[in-house]
């Protein structure tokens, strides 16, 4: 399936059609103001029929673009957590957007104030190719919920979801409402530099600086979730074999292709061997077979499979032990088998580039303090992963780090989980979303603040005299 799908419009010219887009959607924020709880919860409704009546065209899209994608893997991946995430902003959207009320200060009494939550404007969306479908409809609901108005920019490297989205999102919503720009990194690039209210960008940390640097010149704030080298701390109490098997399955999964995927996992340097050995046999037990393996997803293009086979080579002329079953071969699909390295040379490329394929390095550590100085030494990642069963390991690690978000005992959970926020932290993102975090994020909170009719604050003013000594007195006063 590396064909494009047929019967799919091609884009239009894209540049002025993004500024076309932009002035409508601007002049519609004007014209009709901030949608109500029922046009929020029909647009939500319009996303999830859109989903459901289309499952297998995008199955098939995303699987077109990557060469070989389990549907199974879009499934639990992109569509069910689409659909879970407007069924819990459904259930939960009309309590987020009732004012909330606020205290007044002593000083200030009678009156009452509160805030009201009303849409930003124009929020516009530049999503990756790795999950082509959750990172563009996720936040494109949390925004619909919010009240706004929506331009999407999805990667060029999944042009097949890319035009099926395009499509799809312009039968169901008006161009002024909600619309899909196709294009290159020119594209890309005066995508980021339109003046939106918000802007949210998934992908890498050295792009990211580029989006917020474009969208500083107009002071447009940013909601970034990049990546960055997530790691595993593996204490001595937790089953070895257990370990491997989750492990493996959170590395494995698109192959290694989410920013949430274990990068590198830190293990008690006499259990080193054992893990190895361990999670080679999970690995082989996940997919006995790679060439063929439908549930075996492949590397998104050929520039990103040689970069990960480098790697690789690199680590070993490093002296890197490679642990690999030897059944698996290097395949005509872009398939790297799964790949488990210990030994490798702490500044060698694939201890400091986010690796986003399935190699998993190992490092050796003797005390969980230095496991954790390990860490810490390094950027904040965007997830960090603890197997232990002992609670004070298990909060020692937790309080002693600092990451975007932390599963215990798994893998890339926390990032699934709907009243959770996501986001990173440092250089692994800027910014949460996700249900409520998601809501907030994308919507201004806007004091409203009323004074009563027998509120006397207009006294306490110029000429300064004695009512405004007593009111300093008494409100300075200890």
């Amino acid at each position: 399936m590396n064909q494009p799908l047929s019967n799919l419009p091609s884009s239009l010219e894209p540049v002025p059609l993004i500024d076309e887009l932009f002035t409508a959607q601007q002049a519609a924020v004007h014209a009709q103001g901030a949608p109500t709880y029922e046009q929020r919860i029909t647009a939500l409704n319009a996303v999830l029929r859109l989903v459901s009546d289309h499952q297998a065209q995008l199955l098939e899209a995303v699987c077109a673009d990557f060469g070989n994608r389990s549907f199974a893997e879009t499934q639990l991946s992109e569509l069910m957590p689409i659909v879970n995430g407007i069924k819990h902003i459904r259930s939960h959207l009309k309590a987020w957007m009732r004012p909330s009320k606020r205290k007044v200060g002593l000083a200030f009494k009678p009156a009452t104030a509160r805030v009201i939550y009303q849409p930003l404007g124009v929020v516009g969306i530049l999503s990756p190719w790795n999950y082509p479908l959750t990172l563009t409809l996720v936040p494109l609901v949390e925004a619909l919920a919010a009240g706004n108005r929506v331009m999407i920019k999805p990667s060029e490297l999944t042009p097949n979801t890319a035009l099926l989205l395009q499509e799809l999102l312009a039968k169901t919503f008006p161009a002024d409402q909600v619309s899909v720009v196709i294009g290159d990194a020119q594209v890309a690039s005066r995508f980021s530099e339109l003046p939106f209210d918000h802007l949210i960008f998934t992908g890498s940390t050295q792009v990211g600086r580029v989006v917020m640097a474009a969208a500083a010149r107009n002071l447009t704030p940013v909601t970034l979730e990049l990546g960055g080298k997530s790691p595993v701390v593996l204490t001595a109490d937790f089953p070895l074999k257990k370990a491997a098997r989750l492990i493996a399955i959170g590395k494995l999964f698109n192959a290694g292709q989410t920013c949430v995927a274990p990068d590198y996992v830190l293990v008690p340097r006499h259990l080193v061997e054992h893990f190895a050995s361990e999670w080679v046999a999970a690995a082989k037990q996940l997919y006995p077979t790679i060439d063929g393996n439908k549930d075996y997803t492949s590397i998104i293009s050929q520039r990103h499979y040689e970069r990960l086979l480098n790697l690789v080579d690199q680590a070993v002329v490093a002296g890197a032990k490679v642990w690999q079953d030897k059944a698996f071969d290097q395949t005509a699909e872009r398939k790297i088998p799964p790949t488990l390295l210990t030994d490798v040379p702490l500044n060698s490329d694939i201890m400091r580039e986010e690796i986003f394929g399935p190699l998993l390095p190992v490092v050796a550590y003797d005390t969980l303090d230095e496991a954790l100085a390990f860490i810490n030494k390094r950027p904040k990642p965007l997830a960090l992963y603890c197997f232990s069963n002992d609670r004070a390991s298990i909060d020692h690690v937790v309080q002693q780090t600092r990451s975007g978000g932390v599963t215990i005992n798994g893998t890339m959970l926390h990032a699934t989980q709907d009243d959770l926020p996501f986001g990173g932290v440092g250089e692994s993102g800027t910014g949460a979303y996700h249900g409520y975090e998601g809501f907030v994020r994308l919507s201004h909170a806007r004091g409203v603040f009323k004074l009563s009719p027998f509120n006397m604050s207009d006294k306490v003013s110029a000429p300064y005299g004695r009512l405004t000594r007593l009111v300093v007195r008494l409100m300075l006063g200890r």
